[in-house]
């Protein structure tokens, strides 16, 4: 019987000449004032008592209390894109996740050097290989004061399983989480589970009672555009209380009080505005009007470097952009092909990605800000090799070529979907890439739209070509192949396989090393299967990002590789 506590069996290190952290002041031109005056009048327009009136929200339920204004620390904090919901088991979406991990929290959570450590578990013990007992921490209250116990564990993973949601992956090879009494509980694996501790970070606990008395026990149909309260509201156990979501236009958060940790940060209050215009994003930051950016411009970047008022953290992020095209479709939607899809011959997936010049995009678009890709996993990921990620240069006589032998001398017609507020340069990366593909004959229509509309968009088989990025959460390559790659199930196998790729050979490496145990033999299958993405052109992968964050100087935080700032280990002074 083995008993961990605290202790991750499966660290994972990322590489020292990409991965540190570092803080440089620079200098900057002055900032605009209207800007001054027009942001920084909305922001401060937010207050704790709008927040407070969200109807069900932690603060209108619960007995917590606030404190006092005297005390009160606000973290500004902007980025690009709004989350998509307020339901943790909905959608699997890095800035959602981000902002709901505030609130809502796992078993086992990421401290500050990367390693997993207990939260709602104290401790993990293996009776055998494929049962673990978490004895689970007590005295823990959700945000409305009542107490947290198995059966919101029990309740939560029977909810996380359901099929309209995409956080499946994060319980994957659980087969049932058994209550033994109010504080333990047994999960029950189907074979052997190597990922387990890390997978279950962002498997969040809901309260059962809340979900019960407010009609929330099935997870929000995002892709349907279905509401319910859990998809507005919010009942965790989390270090913070979010108070108040208006889409598009802030977050706002206050501290749990009578959180079970302790509190290391100042932060009482968090206030967090999605801003899709970069200009008007960077001078907000500029005029003083939020305190820590965390989508910053590549045009930008340089002279925000410059500016004596900031300081700039660089960092890797573990995000791969790429391209997925329709492999399942007997017609390819949107396109004059007509009777069949081209898509489903290796040749035309070929030529389209031999046609990329992604030094080019790294060089123009980037500003040297994104690592080329050729596999679907970045540096820092385990399973990730210099080797495999050797990118070939475009060859458009070879592309051409191919197209011909596949029956389309002329290229032919299709629709490239994108979101143009999400990624890096996301819209600006799909406008370069018809010219690239026009070089060898190909026609491409271009929709570009906010990810929330761009998602429900891929979710529902309504494209025949789409952009996404894909964070590693779990900084292992299971989780991507295991999401994007492997044939889509109705359960975790497949269920961000929105392009409905399908490969037998993918299959069998992903179900293998799903339960290998030898972590030499393991990272071989998932080599094998990154090589085997790579070769067959499965997914087009144009780059992994790099992300730096701008922010005051007098703003401290752990700069984090999956994008997911964390107010609990911010202060401001």
């Amino acid at each position: 019987m083995a008993t961990t506590e605290g202790k991750d069996i499966m660290r994972n290190s990322i590489p020292t000449d990409i991965a540190g952290r570092c803080a440089t002041a620079h200098s900057q031109a002055p900032a605009r004032r209207m800007m001054r005056r027009g942001l920084g009048g909305l922001l401060a327009s937010v207050s704790f008592l709008w927040a407070a009136a969200l109807p069900g929200s932690a603060l209108a339920q619960s007995g917590a209390t606030p404190v006092a204004s005297a005390q009160s620390v606000t973290l500004r904090w902007a980025a690009q894109n709004d989350i998509l919901t307020l339901d943790p088991h909905s959608q699997n979406h890095s800035t959602t996740s981000a902002i709901l991990m505030h609130a809502y929290e796992g078993l086992v959570r990421y401290d500050a050097d990367r390693k997993i450590e207990p939260a709602l578990a104290t401790k993990w013990t293996y009776l055998s290989p494929t049962q673990v007992r978490f004895d689970l921490r007590r005295n823990v209250r959700f945000h409305d004061g009542t107490p947290f116990t198995a059966d919101d564990v029990v309740f939560s993973f029977n909810r996380i399983r359901q099929p309209q949601g995409t956080m499946g992956i994060y319980v994957t090879g659980i087969a049932e989480i058994r209550r033994v009494d109010s504080h333990t509980v047994d999960f029950i694996m189907s074979a052997p589970n190597p990922l387990l501790l890390r997978n279950i970070v962002d498997f969040r606990i809901m309260s059962k009672a809340w979900a019960e008395k407010n009609k929330s026990t099935d997870v929000q149909n995002y892709k349907a555009k279905e509401e319910n309260f859990a998809s507005r509201n919010v009942m965790g156990t989390g270090p913070y209380m979010i108070t108040g979501w208006v889409p598009d236009q802030r977050i706002t958060m206050k501290i749990h009080s009578n959180w079970w940790d302790k509190h290391t940060s100042n932060v009482t209050d968090v206030i967090y505005t999605p801003i899709k215009s970069d200009p008007t994003r960077v001078a907000a930051l500029i005029a003083g009007d939020v305190d820590l950016l965390t989508d910053l411009p590549t045009q930008d970047v340089a002279r925000l470097r410059q500016d004596p008022k900031l300081k700039v953290v660089d960092g890797p992020e573990v995000r791969t952009i790429f391209i997925a095209l329709d492999q399942h479709s007997n017609e390819l939607k949107y396109s004059d092909v007509k009777g069949k899809n081209p898509f489903k011959d290796k040749r035309v997936r070929e030529a389209l990605s031999i046609a990329i010049d992604r030094e080019a995009i790294r060089r123009t678009i980037m500003r040297g800000l994104s690592i080329p890709a050729a596999i679907m996993v970045p540096p820092g990921v385990e399973g990730w090799s210099a080797e495999l990620d050797a990118v070939a240069r475009p060859d458009v006589e070879r592309g051409k070529r191919l197209l011909a032998e596949a029956g389309y001398p002329n290229g032919f017609e299709f629709q490239l979907n994108c979101s143009n507020n999400r990624y890096v340069n996301d819209e600006e990366i799909c406008q370069a890439l018809l010219p690239m593909w026009a070089r060898i004959g190909m026609k491409v229509r271009l929709v570009a739209e906010p990810f929330a509309q761009h998602s429900v968009r891929f979710q529902n088989f309504d494209t025949s070509a789409y952009m996404l990025g894909w964070g590693v959460a779990t900084f292992d390559a299971q989780y991507t192949l295991q999401s994007i790659v492997r044939t889509r199930t109705t359960g975790a196998d497949g269920n961000f396989n929105f392009a409905r790729v399908s490969d037998p050979a993918v299959d069998q490496l992903v179900d293998a090393m799903k339960t290998e145990m030898d972590a030499a033999k393991r990272l071989a299958m998932m080599r094998d299967a990154l090589k085997r993405t790579r070769d067959e052109h499965l997914l087009l992968p144009l780059h992994h990002q790099m992300r730096p964050w701008a922010m005051k100087p007098g703003v401290n935080t752990l700069h984090r590789s999956d994008d997911r700032p964390e107010a609990r280990f911010t202060s401001v002074r």
